[in-house]
Order: structure tokens, then sequence, then C-alpha cells
């Protein structure tokens, strides 16, 4: 049994960057991806502001190396996934024993979207090449293929934790010596389906968001996608580059409280960051910056923000949601966000909570408002928070 998993890799694209050194110059610069709709085609256009990937599918395509006729959703899984093996730079990956854990909650849905539209005005009409990759499973087959990782390939999908939970199931798999590398992340894109439904809910903010601000009144949507190479202790030996980090805990809690709602006490929340500082070894105390689930709706940031006075009271680490740039990405935001928190701990650095302007009353506590620098950052918790209370944690550690 592998008792260390180290983070070796990482890629991510969002609507501030194409890698991860562009997410970089966009965080310094305090650039928030946010803004009117272009890609998707839906009557929302100029209502309602999303955090759109900057590139149409032709050129996405281009970037991933493949053909555009795929979804949206494997496009945008290529490119952060080949940039996170390119990044970890593994010599004879392929007498290894690799595997692939991908999450995503839309599938192959905006090519069904595009079926439909022909469809219903004439069922004689339609691309059924358009639903043949509808299920979630797809996405992550279509990318394993491209990416050569076939020895171990299986779809999460808990909605907001999904990424999260594919990061720590792949260090469980290293760790119980099944598996050596492990690419694992997430992505979704825009859709029709995500925005309507979304809307549905009442908590969409027809302007920037501003999470764990007294008056944030919901959240933008995103698209993208963020992955790590996971290595075990042998492999990590076998590197030409240093590793960057490692897993030290983790942890998934369910309070099944209501089908889209976190409980008012955080019940879920608490148990997440708990166990998985306990998993780790640390103390609360440890913890040098918390990248919050944070997406700006009432009840998540008020549960969120419940459980974190529980944990942390009286002495608060610094904390911020990095959703205030990407938007909520949704089955891809534990990915991003578990690249962002390693690129924490490598650069010492702190994000800004993009437009905070007001404590929430009911806390002592507030994110920061500025980028920082030269911080000594070596703990670093990452919350993910998903439908029906599904609720996960994950520790990285500097070595």
């Amino acid at each position: 049994m592998s008792s260390t998993v180290y983070i070796a890799g990482l890629g991510v694209i969002s609507a501030i960057g194409n890698n991860v050194a562009e997410h970089l110059i966009a965080f310094e610069r305090e650039e928030a991806g946010m803004g009117d709709i272009t890609v998707l085609n839906t009557i929302f256009r100029k209502k309602l502001p999303v955090a759109e990937v900057k590139l149409d599918n032709i050129k996405l395509a281009e970037l991933a190396g493949i053909s555009p006729d795929i979804s949206r959703t494997a496009l945008l899984s290529l490119v952060a996934a080949k940039e996170a093996l390119a990044d970890a730079n593994i010599q004879e990956l392929d007498s290894l024993r690799t595997g692939f854990v991908s999450a995503n909650t839309v599938g192959g849905m905006d090519k069904s979207e595009n079926f439909f539209i022909d469809f219903n005005k004439d069922n004689r009409k339609g691309k059924l090449k358009n639903i043949y990759d509808h299920e979630c499973g797809s996405m992550t087959e279509i990318a394993a293929r491209e990416l050569g990782l076939n020895d171990f390939i299986t779809t999460i999908n808990t909605a907001c934790s999904s990424s999260a939970n594919a990061i720590f199931y792949a260090a469980r798999l290293i760790k119980n010596n099944m598996l050596d590398v492990v690419v694992a992340g997430g992505t979704d894109a825009l859709t029709k389906f995500t925005l309507n439904g979304f809307n549905t809910l009442m908590i969409l903010d027809k302007e920037y968001c501003k999470p764990f601000d007294e008056h944030r009144e919901g959240l933008n949507l995103g698209e993208g996608a963020g992955y790590v190479v996971l290595v075990s202790e042998k492999v990590a030996k076998t590197l030409n580059k240093e590793v960057y980090c490692k897993l030290s805990g983790y942890n998934n809690s369910n309070d099944a409280y209501h089908q889209t709602a976190s409980s008012p006490d955080g019940t879920g929340s608490y148990m997440a960051m708990k166990t998985a500082i306990e998993k780790s070894g640390l103390k609360p105390s440890d913890i040098d910056y918390i990248n919050l689930h944070g997406t700006g709706t009432p009840n998540n940031d008020s549960a969120e923000g419940t459980a974190i006075n529980r944990l942390f009271d009286p002495v608060y680490p610094p904390m911020s949601s990095t959703k205030s740039f990407t938007g909520h990405t949704l089955g891809a935001s534990g990915g991003l966000e578990a690249v962002f928190s390693v690129l924490s701990i490598k650069h010492g650095i702190i994000y800004p909570n993009l437009r905070f302007e007001t404590r929430m009353k009911e806390f002592l506590f507030e994110p920061e408002k500025r980028f920082l620098k030269g911080q000594k950052v070596r703990n670093v918790l990452s919350n993910s928070f998903g439908f029906g209370g599904n609720c996960t944690s994950l520790i990285f550690s500097k070595i």
C-alpha cells in the first residue's frame, strides 16, 4: 500500500484562461471571466451573465487535437487533461497501471439539444450521432481513449462535489495498490438544460456573483475542466521534476437534508471538513487557506459559513471563493479548485474573493479581498458541496 499520494501534474481551462499559466495571470490581475452569453444559443443572451470559455468548439478541438464533432464537455476535458499529463511528464507511462477518473454532470447534452432543434420541427430530421454520446460516461470514455489511459476508467456524478470525489477516489485506488498513476478531476460545459434548470430554482444572479457577501443574490454558471495527476510514492521517485504537494486528507459526508439545498446548520459541510482534517493528521489551526465552495447563493454560503464558524472559531484562516472568477462550473468545480489549491501551495498565494463588500451579519469572519503573494501556505482545505447534501473536502499539503 502506498502511504502517500502526490500531485505531479496540473491542467485547467475555464473562463479566465486556457491553461494554468493564463489562470495565474488572471488571478493576479483580478480579472473575472463572467460576461454576456456568446457561445451558447439561448434566450438568456443579454439577460444572464455566465462564465464561458472564450473559445468556440472548432478552436477547442484544435487545442485538444481532435475532431470538433464531439461534445463540448469532452473537448474541455481533453484540453485540461492533456495539459495535466504533459505537466507531469511521466516517462514510460505505458508500463505503469494508469487510470482516468473523470466527473461531469451534463454529458453530451449540448449535442442532444442541437439534435432536438431539427427533430422537433420534423421527426424525420436530426443527426442521430448527436445523441449517441448523450450520457456522462461517454465523455470519460472519449477522453480516456485519446489520452491512452485504459487500465481503469470510471465516471463520477455527485453534482457539484463530483470532481472532488473523483480525486479522492483516485487517491484510494493508488493507496490500495490498484493503480500507479491516475488523472482525476472533471469537466462540464454550459447547456440550455442547466441554465434553464438553475434559473427555475431562482438561484442565478443577474449581476456578477458576490460569494459570502451579505447582499449576495445567487450564482453565475460557468464551464471548464480541471485535472490533477496523482502518483504513488514509487512513481514520484522516478520523475524528472518535483511533485507539487501531497493529497493528505479527504472525506465525503452526506446530510441528505434536501434535494437541492444545504442543511441550514451546515451538518454535511462540517462533517466533510472535520473528518478530512482528521484524516490528514492536522488540526484546524494548521489550515493556511480555505478554497470555499462559495457559490454565492444565500443558502449555500450561510450553511458553509456556519460549518466554518463551528470548526475554526475563534481563529479563522484566510479564505475565498474562486467561483467569483470562474463562475460555478458544476461537476468541474472541484477539479478546477483542486488545481487552484495546489497552485496556492506552490506559489504562496491567496486568491481574492471578487466583489465582496459587506460581511455576512451572522459571522465574525470574511473572505480575502485582494490577491496576496509571498504567503506561507502549507495546508489548503478545498470544499465542494453538491445537491442532495453530498459534501466533500480535500486537504492538500506541502511536502
